[in-house]
């Protein structure tokens, strides 16, 4: 199914995103054809894995201070440049290189090149380059082998700034490059900076080692995340793909009764709210008013949603400021773009926090949706730079952003403290989970995966379902068991839902909640990325879930210390399974949770006749 995003990129074709979009690209693509390797600066040796490399064409009097130190059996590499007085940056880079044995993957966030394929190590301009920043993926990479182990990993500490990096394959050798490179992009004068760059050999689980760089980056920067409301986890209806941006009130509170009765806890008013028409696609956004020929009482119909009883959330695009828009004029030359507002003028951050607090504390929304965040990034070259930076209180943008998003947090938290904030795919990671309680991926089960390794303890969501209405109950239950292990989104047309998918719905809801520590809370382990997760566990103290999604992957039951539950999700009956010890009981169960009997195993290797889209409860 085609992403948010993607359908509002291709089937609207927003002209102003797309502005944006060929800005920031070619920004990326200012290398001549061929980008020369750049010079070896210094040299540093670290306790395990050799030489590590720091190269930079021109330090510019900038004055480099390199360390390399022992974390827990994993090298770090610490690089802190000083200039005498403010000035811009020097392009540098931190290098490993180490044997190739044992590789045949790599995992990174980058959602934009999700392949898991090794990319040689070249220096064309159009090589494979892996990037994040503070609203765009996390500067993680990960290579493993088909068993599931890791043999090298690199994370970086720089988390808002842009960054390039990865792991990769020298095309000659056959040995892995590690490689971070900083001030790739301008960005605004410094007299200081440092980060530092993780390597770890120790080859463990490469799931685990996703997970203890994750915990690194955000030790490094001394992130606090957010307290996450147990409402963030409560399954939900959104009216984005239902509706996409034709919303009415009293439709919408027909809805709302229909999901609270199908066991969803909280409603997502999309986009639409806020317009009728406009000649661009986001050329009204800004004002953030109801249109009142569809919300003509924002807070009585909030009001009818939470005495159907639901929790309502409310979807805002953060940076936008179309020029159609009423506040236009206010804030026209306080862009990054023609569309862009520029969060380092306080104005800007005063007035989107203001319109945030109206939704919440006059209309009474629990939550928000804040969207397009990845957005907030500087054009070819920077506005501020032609009245140097006047009327702006930060000259970093990335620091302009994570002042807007703690402030907005933190005031919110007043009016409401269990407020809840969700984001999307790609800004996540250590960075974000400081702002927000819940993270959506673009696509499903395999970007839930890795949300849930890159995301600690914020609520990871599914991105909203869908499926034909001429779909067979089992069919229905497929997107479902793909997103069991995250917070579901349910974006149907409930008034037009059939009978027997409602019944699904129902059921998976209902078994969801019951194992909501083992599904979303406890510990995870998916297996064989490469292969998009063939299959995935979880648990915690009381039971164990495994979801099988590969007609011929083999799952196993784990230690016969608790109640293992065998979910099917092949789209075929029957799962092949090896077990720890012989059960005492196999119950199976069908796609709608009602018992059709026992099954038999010999305690080893079986073929298990598991109910398409049902599951078998095993106790020993």
């Amino acid at each position: 199914m085609q992403s948010e995003y993607g359908i509002i990129e291709s089937k609207m074709k927003i002209a102003k995103i797309m502005m944006v979009s060929v800005a920031f690209f070619a920004s990326l693509s200012m290398a001549t054809e061929m980008d020369e390797k750049a010079k070896v600066y210094a040299t540093v040796k670290t306790p395990y894995s050799g030489i590590a490399e720091i190269t930079c064409d021109d330090p510019a009097g900038w004055t480099f201070d390199i360390k390399a130190s022992d974390d827990d059996g994993r090298d770090v590499v610490t690089v802190k440049i000083t200039s005498p007085a403010e000035a811009k940056p020097p392009r540098f880079g931190v290098f490993f290189r180490v044997s190739g044995a044992g590789v045949q993957n790599v995992w990174t966030s980058d959602i934009e090149k999700e392949k898991f394929q090794l990319a040689p190590q070249l220096w064309w301009k159009w090589s494979t380059k892996y990037r994040s920043q503070l609203a765009q993926n996390t500067p993680i990479a990960v290579a493993f082998n088909p068993t599931g182990v890791s043999p090298v990993a690199i994370a970086c500490s720089e988390a808002f700034n842009y960054l390039e990096y990865g792991l990769y394959v020298d095309d000659r050798t056959c040995e892995i490059v590690g490689r971070c490179e900083f001030f790739v992009q301008p960005t605004a004068p410094l007299k200081e900076y440092e980060c530092s760059v993780l390597l770890d050999r120790r080859g463990r689980n490469w799931a685990q080692t996703v997970k203890s760089c994750s915990k690194w980056i955000e030790s490094k920067n001394a992130f606090v995340p957010a307290r996450v409301p147990e409402s963030a986890y409560d399954p939900l209806y959104s009216t984005w793909y239902a509706y996409l941006q034709d919303v009415h009130d009293k439709e919408l509170e027909k809805e709302a009764l229909l999901a609270a009765k199908l066991g969803m806890k909280t409603m997502i008013l999309d986009d639409g709210w806020q317009k009728e028409d406009s000649k661009d696609f986001y050329s009204k956004t800004g004002d953030w008013m109801p249109v009142k020929s569809r919300f003509p009482d924002m807070k009585g119909h909030v009001a009818k949603v939470h005495a159907a009883g639901l929790k309502y959330m409310l979807w805002l695009a953060v940076p936008f400021m179309g020029n159609e828009a009423e506040n236009y004029n206010r804030f026209k030359n306080m862009l990054l773009n023609e569309i862009v507002l520029d969060p380092r003028f306080p104005e800007v951050r005063e007035y989107l926090i203001q319109t945030y607090e109206r939704a919440v504390g006059e209309w009474g929304f629990d939550g928000l949706k804040l969207d397009f965040i990845d957005c907030f990034t500087l054009p070819d070259k920077d506005p501020a730079l032609k009245d140097n930076y006047a009327g702006r209180d930060y000259r970093s943008l990335p620091d302009a952003v994570d002042r807007l998003m703690k402030d907005i947090l933190s005031r919110l938290k007043k009016i409401n403290p269990d407020v809840m904030i969700e984001f999307r795919q790609k800004y996540m990671g250590p960075a974000i989970r400081q702002y927000g309680h819940m993270i959506r991926p673009q696509f499903n089960r395999r970007r839930i995966c890795s949300l849930r390794l890159t995301s600690g303890n914020t609520a990871v969501h599914s991105d909203m379902l869908v499926w034909s209405k001429d779909e067979t109950p089992e069919g229905a239950a497929l997107p479902i068991l793909n997103v069991l292990f995250s917070t579901i989104q349910y974006s149907m047309i409930l008034q037009n839902l059939p009978e027997k998918h409602g019944e699904v719905i129902r059921h998976w809801l209902e078994f969801s909640q019951k194992h909501r520590n083992a599904l979303v809370k406890g510990e995870f382990l998916p297996h064989h990325p490469e292969a998009g997760f063939t299959w995935v566990e979880g648990e915690d103290k009381n039971e164990r879930i495994v979801v099988c999604y590969a007609e011929n992957a083999c799952v196993k039951t784990g230690k016969s210390n608790k109640d293992v539950y065998l979910v099917n999700a092949t789209g075929k009956k029957g799962m092949l399974v090896e077990f720890s010890a012989k059960p005492a009981k196999i119950e199976a169960f069908d796609v709608f949770g009602k018992s059709v009997g026992t099954l038999n195993s010999d305690g080893v290797f079986t073929r298990l006749q598991v109910p398409s889209s049902g599951y078998a409860k095993i106790t020993w």
